[in-house]
């Protein structure tokens, strides 16, 4: 058997081929047989997670795309037949709806439409503008079909379009989840603002603080950046082929079209930018998805700092009735809303600072890279609606172990010296000891080796201090130690 396997060790190794399916080993089929699964949605934000994230959909699907695509065209019609250009007359109030109606109640039937003409076409915003022809027609309004997209490049439509519906997605959906958190957290912060706990600077005992108080530093750092994502702009551009309003002069030089398209823009609720190439620069987008990037760096703090919390025992995790936390260990409770959480800001952080660095470039006037780009700002926007999803969830499922939180602090009275030190230090000030290098005096105290009360009260007897020093110093424990935290949390 040796040389017959020294052989075989010898061989060549043939050049490398794609794998042959492996025949089963006992029963079956090989993998490339199998039938094929109904139809299923590739990314979990559509399957497993659509309850959570489905309000997106409205906005930032092709589908909500599209309508707000058609909604830019038709305000647009009507916006040229208000000012009756070349000839026209405005549209009666009855038509004006009429149109309204077609992005108002746009569903199944217009997404097939589009998408057997869009096959057709190989162009979405043709698409859209042949679908408003049709139905200017359906209408009895033929007269004023040539208006349909009149002067407008495409990326006038898509850069109002995509204003609108991320503004509709941050403001009727995402802030309304972020506040969800920073609610429940300036709640927590006002139960547990007077709960002291020991502090872990770099993981190691330190000055105690309160639970609340460290929840209301998350609080407030969240409506620092939520001020900025809510005072974002959403620009639009207006201005045609590459931005000069060229074609627009040439059918009528008499009409101060700029004026004119920032007042449509404007009156769609978005802002306007005037000076582009053929594309909106992308400039507040950037801005948005950093500002967002942010506060999902603080909620990602806030989810593992709970997390540790959980791990130290100083949160609870409230059983739920039927629910399995391992699926070995019956007495688990595993703080999987937080994990979760922290696993999705993570890629929508990723998605985000993708966008914004994508965003950001154009060559020369044009290129084409945002519209694939612009085409993922929901899967961004989904994942980290769902990380607010799961910690608005956790927090409401946690309980703050008081007894522990005592515990920890009673086991950890050396914290105390940077009180006794500071205290000797201000008393050498004012004349009433002569102590040289407190500092060193409790660090030879107390480093590397635990302190009991006993071992601290009997310290401070010796002290060379003032009475009334002395006596605040006895009187002092881990868990009176967190100067005005309470206050700070409420």
């Amino acid at each position: 058997m040796r040389p017959l396997l020294a052989a075989r060790t010898r061989r060549a190794r043939p050049p490398y081929s794609a794998p042959r399916s492996a025949a089963p080993r006992s029963g079956g089929s090989p993998l490339t047989s199998l039938p094929p699964l109904p139809d299923q949605p590739l990314s979990p934000l559509d399957g497993r997670y659509r309850a959570a994230v489905g309000g997106l959909a409205d906005f930032l699907s092709e589908a909500g795309l599209n309508r707000a695509r058609v909604e830019v065209e038709v305000e647009w019609l009507i916006a040229l037949t208000d000012r009756a250009v070349f000839g026209t007359s405005p549209l009666s109030d009855a038509d004006k709806e009429r149109l309204r109606a077609l992005y108002r109640d746009f569903g199944q039937a217009e997404i097939d439409w589009l998408a057997a003409k869009e096959a057709v076409t190989r162009h979405d915003v043709k698409a859209v503008e042949y679908l408003v022809r049709d139905r200017l027609a359906a209408l009895g309004l033929d007269a004023i079909a040539e208006l349909t997209h009149f002067a407008c490049t495409s990326e006038d439509i898509n850069s109002a379009s995509y204003a609108l519906t991320v503004k509709r997605a941050v403001e009727g959906v995402w802030l309304p989840a972020l506040d969800s958190v920073i609610t429940k957290l300036r709640e927590l912060a006002e139960e547990h603002a007077d709960a002291a706990m020991l502090s872990r600077t770099h993981g190691q005992p330190a000055t105690p603080s309160t639970m609340g108080k460290e929840l209301a530093v998350f609080a407030w750092r969240l409506e620092r950046v939520r001020g900025r994502i809510a005072a974002s702009e959403y620009l639009a551009k207006f201005s045609g082929a590459t931005g000069t309003w060229s074609a627009h002069l040439a059918a009528d030089p008499d009409v101060d079209w700029q004026a004119v398209s920032r007042e449509y823009i404007e009156g769609l609720g978005i802002d306007f930018n005037p000076l582009t190439t053929q594309i909106e620069s992308h400039d507040w987008q950037v801005e948005l998805y950093d500002h967002m990037r942010h506060a999902g760096g603080i909620l990602h703090n806030l989810a593992t700092d709970i997390w540790t919390y959980i791990s130290l025992g100083y949160f609870a995790q409230i059983p739920v009735a039927g629910a399995t936390g391992s699926s070995t260990m019956p007495h688990k409770i595993n703080p999987i809303r937080f994990e979760n959480a922290e696993a999705n800001l993570e890629i929508s952080g990723s998605l985000l600072h993708s966008l914004s660095q994508t965003l950001v470039t154009s060559r020369m006037q044009r290129d084409l890279t945002d519209s694939t780009t612009q085409r993922n700002i929901g899967v961004a926007f989904g994942h980290s609606l769902l990380a607010l999803d799961n910690l608005r969830r956790g927090l409401d499922a946690i309980s703050l172990s008081r007894d522990v939180l005592a515990d920890d602090l009673d086991h950890n009275w050396e914290v105390l010296a940077e009180a006794i030190q500071t205290v000797i230090r201000a008393e050498v000030v004012a004349g009433r000891s002569t102590i040289t290098d407190p500092y060193a005096l409790l660090k030879d105290l107390t480093r590397g080796h635990r302190v009991g009360a006993a071992e601290l009260a009997e310290f401070v007897e010796k002290l060379e201090i003032g009475d009334a020093a002395k006596q605040r110093l006895l009187a002092l424990t881990p868990a009176a130690y967190i100067g005005v935290a309470e206050q700070l949390a409420r």
